[in-house]
């Protein structure tokens, strides 16, 4: 019996990011960060205020303690600092050092040359239509119980 439409659709989701992050990490090596890496130092640069640890591990979907040894090999390598919170003193936050941001650069330039390459050739309709129908979805998964 083949797949419904809706399998061959989760599979092709889920294979697409999965192929797409691993891409991503090969062409990131060079920069010598693994995939767990630049998903920390991206989210730490697009957050719109310093996160705690509790909450760097939830946008990465990790536990705590893989959050703390992520954060502490970073910290090893310059590119982030824990800074007490200014509204708990019993709450560390993660920002990007100066070569941290350096860093982010240099990630965001390659992550935005590889999205151009991969995406050049799709028609900017089914595109749009592509993305609308994944923001749609990822609203309806946040809000499912």
């Amino acid at each position: 019996m083949l797949p419904s439409i809706e399998e061959r659709f989760s599979a092709a989701l889920h294979n697409a990011a999965r192929a797409w992050r691993q891409a991503l990490d090969r062409r990131l090596k060079n920069l010598g960060l693994g995939k767990a890496n630049w998903l920390a130092i991206g989210a730490i640069a697009k957050a719109s205020h310093p996160l705690s640890q509790t909450e760097l591990a939830q946008k990465l979907v990790v536990e705590d303690p893989t959050v703390v040894a992520m954060i502490d090999r970073l910290v090893k390598a310059g590119y982030v600092s824990r800074v007490p919170s200014q509204t708990d003193r019993r709450v560390k936050t993660v920002i990007l050092t100066p070569a941290g941001n350096q860093l982010y650069k240099k990630v965001k330039t390659e992550s935005n040359a590889f999205r151009a390459e991969l995406l050049a050739k799709v028609d900017a309709n089914k595109l749009s239509a592509a993305t609308e129908l994944l923001e749609t979805l990822q609203k309806a998964a946040e809000a499912a119980v």
